[in-house]
């Protein structure tokens, strides 16, 4: 299945590609900055019945654009960036169906139970999705956080899927790497969630045609939903009409 993303950047509605997310000037690489409200495309997806998918907000000066969009789709929309045990709540009560965690359980490196624990305590298991996006290292997948500049000493794998899924309901997963670049998805990374995880998972990265959607959903075994940014027509694309991921999950729906 498809699910769609708000990314946010300065404000703004943005397609970026991933790896180069950076306070240091002039490394940032940007696709596209739409000219249409955050609250815009969360009405879209509203309308087309896009539930489960997520806003981001990448660094300060995004959230009355986030608010705004869960305002129009309460319910229908997860929130990550900059979520913490003390504002989890509050973008719940925003309209966010989940809050999306990353860097917040991480200290220097390293998973930290005590805060994890907090954040599950605060929101609730079946409202937590973990952020477990990665970096390919000497043949591992291995979790970064900071705007995806960190690498942590969390290995993506069998084991690691199987331990944090019992403290929240969803992961998602954009592959740093190629995120951004429309040059096709991280087939390896895709195949090692789907023969892994036990909650329902989101795959992004690299997506640049509706073969990749078909993939994955094929790959996934029915696990794996992808995320699809830089390469869809409502985002300066021309490798995917918006209409046809929308077409794609009504017939998957309705067989």
């Amino acid at each position: 299945m498809f699910r769609p993303c708000i990314d946010l950047h300065e404000g703004k509605v943005k397609q970026v590609v991933g790896g180069t997310l950076s306070d240091a000037p002039g490394r940032l690489q940007t696709n596209f900055v739409s000219d249409r409200s955050a609250a815009w495309y969360a009405d879209l997806y509203r309308r087309d019945g896009l539930a489960g998918g997520h806003v981001i907000m990448l660094g300060p000066g995004n959230e009355s654009e986030a608010r705004a969009a869960l305002d129009v789709f309460p319910g229908g929309m997860h929130i990550g960036g900059g979520i913490n045990a003390d504002n989890a709540k509050a973008w719940l009560d925003a309209g966010a169906s989940h809050v999306i965690v990353t860097s917040w359980v991480f200290q220097q490196g390293k998973l930290d139970e005590q805060r994890l624990g907090r954040m599950v305590e605060t929101v609730g298991r079946k409202r937590l999705v973990l952020d477990l996006s990665c970096r390919k290292r000497d043949g591992d997948y291995w979790v970064v956080t900071d705007r995806w500049q960190t690498f942590t000493e969390l290995k993506v794998n069998r084991d690691t899927l199987e331990q944090l899924a019992s403290h929240c309901s969803e992961f998602l997963v954009h592959a740093v790497d190629v995120e951004g670049l429309c040059r096709g998805i991280d087939r390896e990374l895709v195949s090692l969630l789907a023969d892994a995880v036990t909650v329902p998972t989101t795959y992004a990265g690299g997506a640049n045609s509706l073969a990749d959607l078909e993939e994955v959903t094929r790959l996934g075994q029915g696990r794996i939903d992808l995320t699809i940014g830089s390469a869809l027509d409502i985002f300066g694309g021309n490798g995917v009409r918006y209409e046809d991921v929308v077409a794609f999950n009504r017939k998957s729906r309705g067989s």
